[in-house]
């Protein structure tokens, strides 16, 4: 009995925030571990199922970095970075949408299905989901001299989200499951960072949350601290600083531009976390880290 009734108090915890979020859009940035790990694959799938079956809208955005990797070695192709992002020629572009939108999608769409949800994978070719542009970087030489252009190759950049298929699809009661590759002129594909690709969805649809998930606790402070809440301006602070470094810098910045575009709340989650998602949404304490305005 008293097993029962606590049970029973979790699910009253839960009631306000599910009274706040339902009918809302909540867009998750699937990737790192949780994606590789058998049981955080199907926890997460869980958790997806039951937002849903609850009156809220998620929409997924993967990443598959890795499992890219692993084709491009059996493949003979050494990757090359610049800044975090991949050089993508031709071939690699081949290889980065056969194992995106081929594989990894269909695999996050079956699991999910498996478990009782409706999903339908995407990439940014369907429907022109995900329009973009050409990415180029600008690297610093002498103070005389001007900046280097870097070629990244076929790396994008978002330009534009159609969401009409995303709530098309919501109408109908589908999870939309989005691969990042997005379409430019002449018909031409694009590799796109995840993380950009989530926030960019997160603020054309006016989510009402963009949730990352990664391989870390959250945003930590310059002591190693984790930060469980934090202003856009404090987190410019921790930037500057240095802070915040590696590859936490585009996930902060995403989540400052999805701030800015309209978004109502941004986290970084733990995705090594059991359920980290519902934690995070249905709980006073939360996990990982907040960003607001």
């Amino acid at each position: 009995m008293k097993e029962g009734i606590e049970k029973a108090k979790i699910l009253i915890e839960s009631l306000p925030y599910i009274r706040e979020f339902y009918n809302k859009t909540v867009v998750i940035k699937y990737g790192g571990h949780a994606m590789v790990d058998e049981e955080l694959k199907k926890n997460f799938a869980l958790d997806i199922i039951l937002m849903k079956y609850i009156g809220i809208n998620p929409v997924i955005v993967h990443g598959g970095g890795p499992q890219i990797n692993r084709v491009l070695d059996k493949m003979q192709i050494k990757p090359s970075y610049v800044d975090g992002m991949r050089v993508t020629d031709t071939e690699t572009m081949d290889v980065v949408e056969m194992v995106l939108v081929g594989k990894v999608n269909k695999e996050i769409v079956g699991l999910i299905n498996q478990h009782g949800g409706k999903a339908v994978g995407l990439s940014g070719r369907d429907g022109e989901l995900i329009k973009a542009k050409k990415m180029t970087i600008q690297k610093s030489q002498a103070a005389d001299a001007p900046p280097e252009l870097i070629d990244l190759g076929r790396v994008g950049e978002v330009t534009q989200v159609n969401p009409d298929i995303l709530q098309t699809l919501d109408a109908q009661n589908f999870i939309p499951v989005i691969a990042p590759v997005g379409v430019g002129e002449e018909n031409f594909s694009y590799n796109i960072n995840a993380d950009m690709v989530a926030g960019a969805v997160a603020s054309h649809l006016k989510a009402a949350k963009l949730i990352m998930l990664t391989d870390v606790e959250g945003v930590l402070d310059q002591e190693g601290r984790l930060i469980s809440s934090i202003s856009s301006q404090e987190a410019d602070q921790l930037l500057e600083t240095g802070a915040v470094a590696g590859g936490m810098i585009p996930k902060v910045k995403c989540c400052q531009a999805a701030l800015a575009a309209g978004v109502t709340k941004t986290h970084i989650v733990d995705g090594r976390v059991e359920h980290a998602i519902l934690l995070e949404m249905f709980t006073h304490e939360g996990v990982g880290t907040e960003i607001v305005l």
